[in-house]
């Protein structure tokens, strides 16, 4: 997620001036309440105006939102606005992701990933905690010098895109990891499961998750499977009757696109934008979900 791309100029324009229409988007409905006060009675505010020629002074009011911006949106405005640097996905993509905000921001959102979109994430789920997890400790030093508001966690990973097929059977194989909850992902004796994350991760109920991260596009990068069978993990362990929205990015390739089926399942699959794909994952402590099955 720290990697750029490489795109035409042209690309490179239409990106931003999709990126600043977001932004600005947010800029008018933050003014127009869409702040952690609007759900509080506004301060009377008003202009008397004088709308007689008689003599006789009739005043209407008209009211005037003076509410302030939080600093995190203001950053992403000032941020999006004099960057030339656009976000990793495409606002198609975006747009899937932040449908889902609309409706359940602020919320617990988990990314793993840091990157040029980060600002955007936690400005889309204003009120609510948004937390990154990356594998480039300079990169995070960078990013938190530059927007201390975001919350970001440095993680290491044991595995290796070239291990991805191994991993993969032995996962189908082995029943740890086929179980539909688990009481404790640190304690877990599955390979995929990531063991060492901050314990904020562990100790949270997420209503989304995306997966963006970590690099994945070479054979000795760390890839993605264990973020995406942690997920899922995550996900099914939440309270009965919850569901996780879980976005996995980069579908186009091979390990992207086989984990994200295999341990989000292809029934969970609400949606697929370009390369993201949208899962809807229920709790699995109902026993009557899935059958008691991994997949339905």
């Amino acid at each position: 997620m720290t990697t750029s791309l490489k795109l035409p100029i042209t690309s490179k324009l239409i990106l931003s001036s999709l990126a600043s229409i977001v932004v600005i988007t947010l800029f008018f409905i933050s003014r127009t309440g869409f702040s952690p006060s609007s759900s509080q009675a506004a301060p009377d505010k008003t202009i008397l105006i004088s709308s007689s020629s008689t003599g006789t002074k009739v005043q209407s009011p008209v009211s005037v939102n003076c509410g302030k911006i939080p600093p995190s949106l203001a950053d992403a405005l000032i941020h999006y606005a004099a960057s030339n640097v656009t976000p990793q996905q495409t606002h198609s993509e975006i747009s899937v992701t932040k449908k889902v905000l609309d409706k359940t921001s602020p919320c617990n959102f988990l990314v793993f990933g840091l990157g040029h979109d980060s600002l955007m994430w936690a400005s889309l789920n204003q009120g609510g905690r948004t937390i990154f997890l990356d594998e480039d400790e300079s990169w995070i030093r960078q990013i938190a010098e530059k927007f201390p508001s975001l919350e970001s966690y440095h993680v290491r990973y044991e595995t290796k895109v070239r291990d991805a097929p191994a991993l993969m059977t032995a996962a189908r194989d082995k029943e740890e990891c086929r179980r539909g909850v688990t009481t404790d992902l640190r304690a877990s004796q599955c390979e995929l499961a990531l063991k060492g994350l901050p314990e904020v991760v562990y100790e949270t109920e997420w209503d989304l998750i995306m997966v963006d991260a970590p690099t994945g596009f070479h054979e000795e990068a760390p890839g993605r499977m264990s973020a995406i069978f942690t997920s899922g993990m995550i996900a099914r362990s939440r309270e009965k009757g919850e569901t996780t929205a879980v976005f996995v990015h980069d579908v186009d390739r091979t390990v992207e696109d086989e984990f994200s089926m295999a341990f989000l399942c292809r029934d969970y699959l609400t949606v697929q934008e370009g390369r993201l794909r949208h899962f809807t994952v229920p709790s699995h402590r109902d026993a009557n979900v899935a059958g008691g099955k991994y997949c339905p």
